[in-house]
């Protein structure tokens, strides 16, 4: 139904690959400044403290962390894409090292053993539920063979003759899963408000923009159409008139045909004119009325080129229903909708038009038999003055003053489409119009 170029379509494309790539970005800043503390409390507790460490392995771990990190920063400046898993595999090896730091450092009862709370912390601010639980569960398991390790203090873990301690060093390991599972939840959950709340300014923003985008097209349609109203009129006054003396002369058919195809254009741009201004997804103009389901349907599909190949069907029980709608805005809506379903398909495909009742409201489902488009390609349709169609073929404000329409009214218009399948536009026409459209008659 609609198109996009290679150009927009890879840029779309990458916006989930840009995310991933900034996560990794800040992620390994962070791993930098874990290498570089770890380093400096292992010195610190062995200079000050005069603790025995097994400083060779200890280093040799934090050299991993290092290394991996090194490697990680080399590998996503040479990447063309950043995988989404790419921070999680990171934060699981980092587990694993705090995992083998603690176990040779006093195991469970070692009191940074805490900093498992920070990477799942960081997990669920970054990564997916299913990367943010898994590495809970990782440190979970690592955490409680803290307690298993043989030759320490916490090999007695359940044995009276250690029962203070053992019983405190139990209690860790309950408030750390208990913690770790909160932490994670309500982190996830946080973080999914604030996105749903970005995806709302979002939509805000983009009907404000959509909002100055129609009246910029409204006042541009209107001075187009003052400004060209008198020349139009005067070249189709000539071109009747030439028509005329040469019908009369008789000089030739084909001069005749070239003077009516003159004029014809003429009253087509004129047409294209007086519907880019008063069809500008403005329904001021438009009287709300009570019509019936049925004949707006056939309003909006009547006189339309290829129009016998519409499949509409309209339920039994229902299709003499009345609405209260601008009539003749909605009706182009519908047909602006019917036509790129039309022009979609291969020649003699059938368009199916399907009308229901859902919950208060009409959803009409127009499928074409296409070649589909991708998600990247969905996330543009809908601009103004976008058509990969011939210059003779439409001006690429269909489906943007239909949405315009029906999000007005309270309804809106969906696309669902898959490559190779054919693509549905839903459209949703509420039974009765808000109140606020009512006493403005309009949105």
């Amino acid at each position: 139904m609609f198109g996009i170029s290679a150009e927009v379509e890879s840029e779309v494309g990458s916006l989930s690959d840009d995310r991933a790539r900034i996560n990794l970005a800040w992620l390994l800043r962070l791993r930098w400044g874990a290498v570089a503390g770890q380093t400096l409390t292992v010195i610190g507790v062995w200079t000050w403290l005069d603790l025995s460490l097994p400083l060779g392995w200890l280093f040799f771990l934090i050299a991993i962390a290092a290394a991996s990190n090194l490697a990680a920063t080399l590998w996503k400046r040479r990447a063309s894409r950043v995988a989404e898993a790419a921070p999680a595999v990171l934060m699981l090896l980092d587990v694993a090292v705090l995992t083998g730091l603690l176990a040779l450092t006093g195991g469970a009862s070692n009191p940074f053993s805490t900093l498992y709370l920070v990477n799942i912390a960081l997990a669920a601010a970054v990564l997916r539920p299913q990367w943010t639980w898994a590495l809970v569960l990782v440190s979970i398991l690592c955490f409680g063979a803290l307690f298993r390790l043989p030759g320490s203090i916490q090999s007695g873990f359940g044995h009276a003759s250690h029962g203070g301690l053992v019983m405190h060093l139990e209690g860790m390991f309950v408030a750390f899963v208990v913690s770790a599972s909160f932490i994670a939840y309500f982190v996830q959950r946080v973080t999914g408000e604030l996105a749903w709340r970005e995806a709302q300014l979002a939509d805000a923003r983009h009907a404000r923009v959509r909002a100055e985008r129609l009246a910029s097209l409204g006042t541009l349609a209107a001075g187009a159409a003052h400004e060209l109203s008198t020349p139009l009129s005067t070249i189709a006054v000539v071109a009747r008139e030439l028509e005329r003396k040469l019908g009369a002369t008789r000089l030739g058919e084909e001069a005749v045909d070239d003077a009516r195809l003159v004029r014809e254009q003429v009253d087509r741009c004129r047409r294209i004119l007086d519907q880019m201004s008063v069809d500008a997804g403005d329904v001021r103009g438009d009287a709300f009325v009570r019509v019936g389901l049925r004949q707006l349907v056939v309003e909006s599909t009547e006189g339309l080129k290829g129009a016998a190949r519409l499949d509409v069907r309209l339920p039994p029980d229902g299709a003499d229903d009345s609405i209260y709608v601008p009539r003749r805005a909605v009706a182009q809506a519908l047909r602006a909708v019917a036509k790129n379903a039309l022009e979609a398909s291969p020649e003699g495909a059938s368009v199916d038009v399907r009308v229901q009742r859902d919950a208060g409201a009409w959803r009409i489902e127009v499928c074409d038999r296409g070649a589909g488009m991708s998600d990247e390609i969905l996330a543009r349709v809908g601009e103004p003055f976008f058509t990969t169609k011939g210059p003779d073929r439409g001006m690429g404000l269909g489906v943007f003053l239909a949405q315009a329409v029906l999000s007005g009214l309270g309804g809106g218009l969906r696309l669902h489409s898959r490559p190779g399948v054919g693509t549905t536009a839903e459209i949703r026409l509420p039974v009765e119009a808000p109140a606020p459209a009512r006493r403005t008659g309009g949105a």
